[in-house]
């Protein structure tokens, strides 16, 4: 347990402690909410075609940045650097969705945008720095604590959010899509000041040949090509983002449109934030659970089990009809969510290069953010096609069977081997 109650290893954890009440509160519930009821209301109207749209150019823009950051980053030691970044830029976009007048649907999905730029962007140095904190023996379960606070936290700040909406009148909102416009602000400052521990507890590892900045990004430009040329050789690494990109596309569509999705099945508001909620306390325990059946009975299997969890979910969601439907989806996806990330994180820092762990994981959180590019554009045209919710959210079942098919083939002890060759 040393391993997990230290200042490094909390401070950096209470990093998914702060971030996570963005994916809650914005990303899973209000901003959704408030989309089809209050910036985009229109008799008839699919919200689910832009939302989707724009989720995936947000991912984009993070596709094109991240490999390249992550270069900058490990030549220069600049990840925390980067990392405060992108949090300051997701902050004070999230703390603006409040000034966004009704109607206004346009300028919501632009900020939501570049709010989700500075959340998505801040991850590839926080993931990066999992290497800085504890040993490689102990990924699978420091990287399951972040996570485990992540739901924690993101579920307490979401507690808070429930209560502006709930009870209104206690904090003197005049409407209750002034008391969820709230909630932006709440996240802001949950974010920023839980950040702080990792700002001032964590030291990033000194790299051999810490350059000067305008060098570092000269040469960090150069070191792409390099990269992939490294990840393409390291046949394991490639095989498992392959893998990695498909299945957590399906994962963070399902969160990223989960919401959406109820709406348009006619389930009321409090039914889904009720939901969400219990997927992040359940989440909390689950999550490090699941770091320690990855200890105990390896990685890869347990990634496996959670694909084909996954895949139910997604069988099921088609299928639902009662409200009561969607709580046994939120408390089964609970169950597995933090475990495919986290355990996804912690094997990948093992087949990867230590000392280039920024930019590996620049490519990580590129293809991450790639599949988040697909899946809403996928669930957008199918939705758009068929005008069928029920179909959209099927489609997702592909790209889970694919990835753990492609997943079945990573091998984690050559991967390792041939990484401990190179360095």
């Amino acid at each position: 347990m040393k391993h997990l109650f230290n200042k490094r290893t909390l401070s950096w954890a209470m990093y998914d402690w702060a971030n996570s009440a963005y994916a809650t509160i914005v990303m899973a519930v209000f901003f959704q909410l408030l989309f089809s009821d209050y910036w985009f209301h229109e008799p008839g109207g699919n919200s689910t075609t832009p939302l989707g749209i724009a989720n995936a150019v947000g991912s984009l823009v993070v596709v094109i940045l991240a490999p390249i950051l992550g270069a900058i980053a490990d030549r220069g030691g600049l990840k925390k650097h980067f990392l405060f970044f992108f949090t300051i830029v997701g902050v004070l976009f999230t703390c603006a969705l409040y000034f966004v007048h009704a109607g206004e649907w346009m300028l919501a999905l632009t900020i939501f945008v570049l709010g989700g730029i500075g959340f998505s962007g801040a991850n590839v140095f926080y993931d990066a720095m999992l290497v800085d904190v504890t040993t490689e023996d102990k990924f699978d379960i420091v990287s399951s604590a972040g996570y485990g606070l992540g739901y924690l936290g993101g579920g307490l700040a979401l507690v808070f959010s429930i209560l502006f909406y709930a009870k209104k009148e206690w904090f003197g909102f005049t409407s209750g899509e002034q008391a969820q416009l709230a909630s932006f602000i709440l996240t802001g400052i949950w974010w920023a000041l839980f950040s702080l521990p990792l700002l001032f507890a964590v030291k990033e590892t000194r790299t051999r040949h810490k350059e000067p900045i305008a060098k570092a990004i000269s040469h960090g430009f150069m070191q792409i090509k390099q990269t992939f040329r490294e990840i393409r050789n390291l046949k394991v690494v490639f095989l498992f983002l392959a893998a990695y990109w498909l299945y957590i596309d399906g994962v963070d569509t399902i969160m990223r449109m989960a919401a959406d999705y109820g709406k348009r099945l006619g389930f009321d508001d409090n039914d889904l934030i009720m939901a969400l909620l219990i997927t992040q306390f359940v989440g909390f325990p689950a999550a490090i659970i699941y770091g320690k059946l990855g200890e105990k009975f390896g990685t890869k299997p347990a990634l496996l089990v959670a694909v084909a969890v996954y895949i139910g979910v997604t069988v099921y969601g088609y299928a639902m009809d009662e409200v009561r439907d969607f709580y046994i989806l939120a408390i089964t996806v609970g169950l597995v969510q933090g475990g495919i990330q986290s355990l996804s994180r912690s094997m990948y820092a093992r087949i990867i290069p230590k000392n280039k762990s920024a930019e590996f994981f620049g490519f990580y959180n590129m293809l991450g953010k790639l599949a988040a590019v697909l899946g809403p554009l996928l669930m957008a045209i199918v939705s758009h096609m068929t005008g069928s919710a029920r179909l959209s959210i099927l489609s997702v079942i592909i790209l889970f069977v694919i990835g753990g098919v492609l997943l079945l083939f990573v091998n984690e002890e050559e991967g390792h081997r041939m990484v401990r060759e190179l360095e």
